[in-house]
């Protein structure tokens, strides 16, 4: 029984960010209903990268795990019946569907803390819900172009680079289960349900803690190099740099201890804090030449032995087969009735007497439509007249 056993989610949201937070207290052991279009949620139909999959694509398998799925139409009043019975029973309600549109549909925190006073109900957006922005599209890459943190990476008078991952869906998925968790230990306590506001804008501006404000309080300008430094705010050389047989990435070391190690005269006399700001292209572009002369595994052992911080620079073939990502059980591996053999990131939380695990894996539309119902006290011809109407969807279809 997962630590979170007991728990009932509603899930309405879509795309990446709601669903990776909802999975999250899937794993931890909640009962996550997939609230979900008799058509089936968006990300159903993109398959992210091409992986298509057989009846559910890898884009979906990867944030649904955990979930049940039940298929209804919140545009009919049948559907809006469903849902209000459900609410009922609820712990969270999940959604994140554009400003106004929760409202419409008669699933807003309004309407149904009416029905259930101890509900926590998360509300996520791009942008916030109000305000000259709320409107926009939340989309992972227009938000890391807005962050600021674009402009922390990369050459000066080159454009801005972006993470290589959805990095404010997953940030803000994290925000929104951190925001749930800690609701319910407000309700534990209280016995008091509460609405939780969470956007993308705000997220990824609030993880930039410690780089804003060397901006704010500091007042360090954000300026970038001639040379591919890693970020503005540290000092040089940091950055991935390129060697005979492949990269590696190094972190700030101590300039005469790494002039004698890769043999760079040039910076024995430097001083770390003041020329490692000042010339901070000089000591990058010194270091690079260095570098190419020998393999990736020589320079490590070198500087592993001097205490200089160094890595690999993997790709996802190494990541997945690393001895220490093997060794932490980073990743989980299960079997699903139409996907087949799954491997997939786990949990990032471990927990002695409440382990994470995978009771189920990504469910079709509506597969446990009738499930959800019966338990919640529907009928068999209550539902019969609900698929009739065409307000759910139920036995699972691809």
């Amino acid at each position: 029984m997962g630590i979170l056993s007991g728990y009932r989610v509603l899930d309405c949201s879509i795309a990446m960010a709601g669903p990776f937070a909802a999975q999250r207290l899937g794993d931890l052991g909640a009962d996550v209903v997939k609230v979900e279009p008799t058509s089936g949620e968006w990300q159903r139909h993109v398959s992210a990268g091409g992986a298509t999959g057989n009846k559910i694509n890898v884009s979906f398998l990867s944030l649904n795990r955990n979930k049940r799925s039940l298929a209804v139409d919140l545009k009919s009043d049948g559907g809006r019946e469903v849902i209000a019975e459900l609410v009922k029973s609820a712990d969270v309600f999940i959604q994140n569907y554009r400003p106004g549109v929760a409202k419409r549909l008669g699933v807003d925190y309004e309407s149904l803390s009416k029905i259930n006073p101890g509900l926590v109900y998360v509300s996520m957006s791009g942008y916030g819900e109000d305000g000259p922005y709320a409107q926009r599209p939340g989309q992972d890459l227009l938000l890391q172009a807005m962050s600021g943190a674009m402009r922390s990476t990369g050459r000066e008078g080159e454009p801005p680079t972006p993470a290589g991952m959805y990095l404010a869906d997953a940030i803000t998925a994290y925000t929104a289960f951190e925001g749930a968790l800690a609701a319910l230990l407000h309700r534990e306590r209280t016995g008091e349900g509460q609405l939780v506001k969470v956007n993308m804008l705000d997220a990824i501006t609030t993880i930039q803690m410690q780089e804003l404000s060397v901006f704010t309080v500091g007042h360090k300008p954000q300026t970038r190099s001639a040379e591919p430094h890693a970020h503005v705010y540290i000092r040089s050389p940091y950055g991935t740099f390129k060697t005979s047989d492949g990269y590696l990435a190094l972190a700030f070391p101590p300039l005469k201890t790494l002039g004698e190690i890769i043999g760079e005269p040039a910076l024995l006399e430097m001083n770390d804090e003041r020329d490692g700001w000042e010339k901070r292209d000089e000591i990058f572009a010194l270091t690079r030449g260095k570098l190419e002369d020998r393999t990736t595994d020589e320079w490590l052992e070198a500087f592993s032995a001097a205490g200089i911080w160094a890595g690999p620079v993997y790709g996802y073939e190494e990541l997945v087969n690393d001895p220490q990502i093997a060794h932490n059980k980073t990743f989980i591996e299960y079997d699903h009735p139409t996907e087949g053999h799954i491997k997939a990131p786990g949990f990032p939380m471990k927990f002695s007497k409440t382990p994470a695990t995978v009771e189920r894996g990504a469910p079709l539309v509506g597969e446990h439509t009738d499930e959800i119902l019966r338990q919640a006290g529907f009928s068999d011809d209550r539902i019969a007249a609900l698929v009739q109407s065409g307000a759910i969807v139920s036995g699972g279809k691809a």
